[in-house]
C-alpha cells in the first residue's frame, strides 16, 4: 500500500527512482510521481496509473540531478489522478513531499494553512505536510520546520522531503508507516520495503516510530522529534534479486506457488528435535519460561494471515490444550479484550507492517501479556516490537495474493504448537509423529505441484461461472474461506466462504447448477459429515469439486471433478489443501485475461488503518 523511493548519491537520481517504484508496484496502487531537485529547482512529473504512465510522460526528457523522492499512491483522499498523485509541493515548488500513512487532522491544518493564504492544488490530506513546511521555514531552519511541522500532525506517515533550498539533502521521518533506508558506497536509497533496495546494496538501517534522518552525500544523522541523537544498527539483508525474479514462470504468483516446498523446508530447517518429538524456535529462547506460565492464547491478523491463525487455533486447542481465539487485528482494539499477562497475543503478519496488527501488539503489551510475532520480513516493525517471534523465511513475496507465505505461516504455528504442547500435556510419541509428518509436507507438495495441469483442466471446466460456494469442515474450515478469498482477489468473481455444516442453515438456498461448490473434504475425522454435505449439493443440482485424499474412490462416485493431495496428520491438510485452490484461482485468473500479480483496488502491504 503506496510505496515511496528516495536517492542521493552520484549517480542520475531519475533512473534509479523509476527502477524502484517497478519494484514497489506489488504493493498495490493506483498513481505514480517523481521530483529531482537540478540547478533550475525541482522537477516534478505524476501520472495516474502504472509506472510504465509515469515513465510516458516523462517521455524522452532528460531529467538532470542527483537527489529526489518517488511515490506510488493508493487512494484515501481523493480519487486517482494526476493532480492528487505524490509528490506534492509548496506554493513556490520549493519542496517537494511524498507520504505513506493518513493525516487525520488534515482538515484542521488546512484551514489553518488557508487562512495563512496557502494555495491549495489536490484533494489530499498530504499535501498539508509541503505547505506546514513552508509556513515554518519562513521563521527557522528547514529541519526545524520539519520538526514542528510532524508536532501538529496526527496520524501515520512515512515521508521523504526535499527542498531546492536545501539541494543537498533529503529529509525521512516515520511515524505508523515502514521506513528502510539503504547504505551504499557514496549513496543512499529510502524506501517503504528493502525490494526497492536490494538491486543497490544488502546494507539497510529501518527507521523506528517517532525517529527523523537528515541524509546528505556524506553521511546521515537519525533523531528523534526533539532533535536527540539516536544510534542506528545496520542490518544485512537475507535476500537477493534473483529471488525476486520471475525464473521464467509466466507470472510472480505462479513461481511463488512452485516454490513452496523449498519455502516450508526453510521454514521448518534447523527447528525441530525429532528424538525429542520437540520444535526448537530460537525466537523464543528468550521467553520459555513466560510461555510455561500462558493460560490463554489470542491471536491477530487481517486477511490471510488471519486465517492461518484460525489452523492455529484448532492445532493449539487439540495439541497444546490451551484456549484460543482468533481476531481480526483491526477489531482487537474496539473491544476490551479480556488479557493479561498470563495471555500470549501471536500477531501474524507477512510483511511485520501491518498496521492494524501492529496496533494489536501494543495494546497487548499495554495490558501485560506476551507478545510473540509470525512475520516473514526481518527487521520490520512486528519483529521489533513484539516479545519474541519466529520468522517465516520464505523469501519476498511479490504478487499481492499470499501463497507461500501462508503456507509458511502454517508450518511455523504447527512448530509452535508443539513447543507449546511438549511443555504441557502432548506426549513424546505425539510431538514425534507431527515432526515426522511435517519434516515430509514438502515432498507432498511437489506431488500436487506435479498435477498441476490437472487442476488447468478443471479451470477450463469452470472459469466461466460467476459464483462459487468454498466449503470445509474443522481445521479445513479456513482454508475454504482462504479459497474463496483467492478466486476473489484474482478473478473477481463471486466467491463466500462457508463452514460446511452451515450450508444447511441458510446459503444452501442458493446452491443451483450455475453455482458451483469447492469442497474440501480430504479423510480426516470430519470426513463423514463433508461427504453427506456434498450428497446434499447434488441433490440440489449442484455442481462439487471436491479436494480429497489420494485414494479415496468413493469421492469420484459423488463430485463432478476431483482434485487429490496426499496423506498427512488432520492438522496438516490445510498446508496441503491450500496448493490446489492457489493453483485452481490462479488459472481461472489468467484464462479471464486478469493482472494476477497485481489485482485491482489490492494492496500487498495495508499500512494505513
Amino acid at each position: 500500500m503506496c510505496g515511496i523511493v528516495g536517492y542521493i548519491g552520484q549517480k542520475k537520481a531519475c533512473p534509479i527512482l523509476i527502477e524502484g517504484l517497478r519494484q514497489l508496484e506489488y504493493r498495490g496502487y493506483d498513481s505514480a510521481g517523481i521530483s529531482v531537485i537540478n540547478e533550475n529547482g525541482i522537477f516534478t512529473a505524476k501520472s495516474a496509473g502504472r509506472v510504465q504512465e509515469l515513465e510516458n510522460k516523462i517521455g524522452e526528457k532528460e531529467v538532470f540531478g542527483e537527489v529526489g523522492i518517488a511515490h506510488t499512491r493508493w487512494a484515501t483522499h481523493g480519487k486517482p489522478s494526476d493532480k492528487n498523485s505524490h509528490p506534492h509541493g509548496d506554493c513556490k515548488n520549493n519542496i517537494s513531499v511524498v507520504h505513506n500513512g493518513i493525516i487525520e487532522n488534515y482538515r484542521e491544518l488546512k484551514d489553518f494553512l488557508i487562512k495563512k493564504k496557502h494555495k491549495f492544488s489536490s484533494e489530499t490530506d498530504s499535501e498539508v505536510v509541503a505547505h506546514l513546511l513552508e509556513e515554518f521555514s519562513k521563521k527557522m531552519d528547514f529541519k526545524l520546520a520539519v520538526f514542528e511541522a510532524l508536532k501538529l500532525i496526527k496520524g501515520t506517515y512515512g515521508l521523504a522531503i526535499i527542498n531546492s533550498r536545501e539541494p543537498e539533502k533529503i529529509i525521512v521521518a516515520r511515524n505508523g508507516s515502514p521506513l528502510v533506508m539503504g547504505i551504499g558506497d557514496g549513496e543512499y536509497i529510502i524506501a517503504s520495503d528493502t525490494s526497492a533496495i536490494v538491486r543497490h546494496t544488502d546494507k539497510v538501517i529501518y527507521f523506528d516510530d517517532g525517529e527523523v534522518a537528515e541524509i546528505t552525500r556524506d553521511g546521515f544523522n537519525v533523531t528523534n522529534i526533539r532533535n536527540k541523537n539516536i544510534k542506528k544498527s545496520i542490518t544485512t539483508l537475507d535476500w537477493t534479486v534473483e529471488k525476486s525474479q520471475k525464473g521464467g514462470f509466466d507470472h510472480f504468483m505462479l513461481k511463488e506457488i512452485f516454490e513452496q516446498p523449498e519455502t516450508i523446508f526453510n521454514s521448518i530447517r534447523g527447528r525441530y528435535i525429532s528424538t525429542e518429538g520437540n520444535a526448537k524456535l530460537g525466537g523464543m529462547e528468550g521467553v520459555i519460561d513466560r510461555i510455561r506460565k500462558v493460560e490463554k492464547i489470542v491471536i491477530v491478523g487481517c486477511g490471510t494471515a488471519r486465517l492461518a491463525g484460525m489452523v492455529g487455533e484448532y492445532m493449539l486447542e487439540e495439541y497444546a490444550g490451551i484456549p484460543t481465539e482468533v481476531d481480526y487485528a483491526h477489531e482487537f482494539r474496539y473491544r476490551k479484550s479480556v488479557i493479561d499477562e498470563k495471555t500470549a497475543l501471536i500477531a501474524i503478519s507477512q510483511s511485520g507492517e501491518t498496521a492494524d496488527t501492529l496496533a494489536a501488539v501494543r495494546e497487548a503489551k499495554e495490558k501485560g501479556a506476551l507478545t510473540l510475532g509470525i512475520v516473514n520480513v526481518v527487521g520490520s516493525t512486528i519483529a521489533r516490537e513484539t516479545d519474541a517471534g519466529v520468522y517465516t523465511h520464505s523469501g519476498p513475496e511479490i504478487a499481492v495474493a499470499s501463497t507461500k507465505a501462508f503456507t509458511s505461516q502454517l508450518a511455523v504455528m504447527t512448530l509452535i504448537t508443539v513447543l507449546f504442547g511438549r511443555q504441557r500435556q502432548m506426549s513424546l510419541v505425539t510431538g514425534q509423529r507431527i515432526i515426522r509428518e511435517l519434516d515430509q509436507i514438502p515432498a507432498k507438495i511437489k506431488k500436487i505441484l506435479s498435477d498441476n495441469k490437472e487442476i488447468l483442466k478443471v479451470a477450463k471446466k469452470y472459469h466461466q461461472y460467476e459464483n462459487f460456494a468454498y466449503l470445509g469442515r474443522k481445521y479445513n474450515h479456513p482454508i475454504a474461506f482462504e479459497g474463496a478469498i483467492k478466486l476473489k482477489e484474482l478473478t473477481y468473481i463471486h466467491a463466500e466462504g462457508f463452514a460446511s455444516g452451515e450450508m444447511k442453515h441458510g446459503p444452501i438456498a442458493m446452491i443451483d447448477g450455475n453455482f458451483p461448490c469447492v469442497f474440501v473434504a480430504p479423510r480426516d475425522s470430519v470426513y463423514e459429515k463433508n461427504f453427506s454435505g456434498i450428497q446434499e449439493i447434488k441433490a440440489r443440482g449442484g455442481k462439487v469439486i471436491a479436494i480429497a485424499t489420494v485414494g479415496d474412490k468413493e469421492m469420484a462416485k459423488v463430485a463432478d471433478d476431483v482434485i487429490y493431495i496426499p496423506k498427512t496428520l488432520e492438522m496438516l491438510t490445510p498446508i496441503l489443501a491450500a496448493i490446489p485452490l492457489q493453483l485452481f484461482a490462479y488459472h481461472m485468473a489468467v484464462l479471464n485475461k486478469k493482472d494476477v500479480d497485481k489485482p485491482r483496488n489490492l494492496a500487498k502491504s495495508v499500512t494505513v488503518e
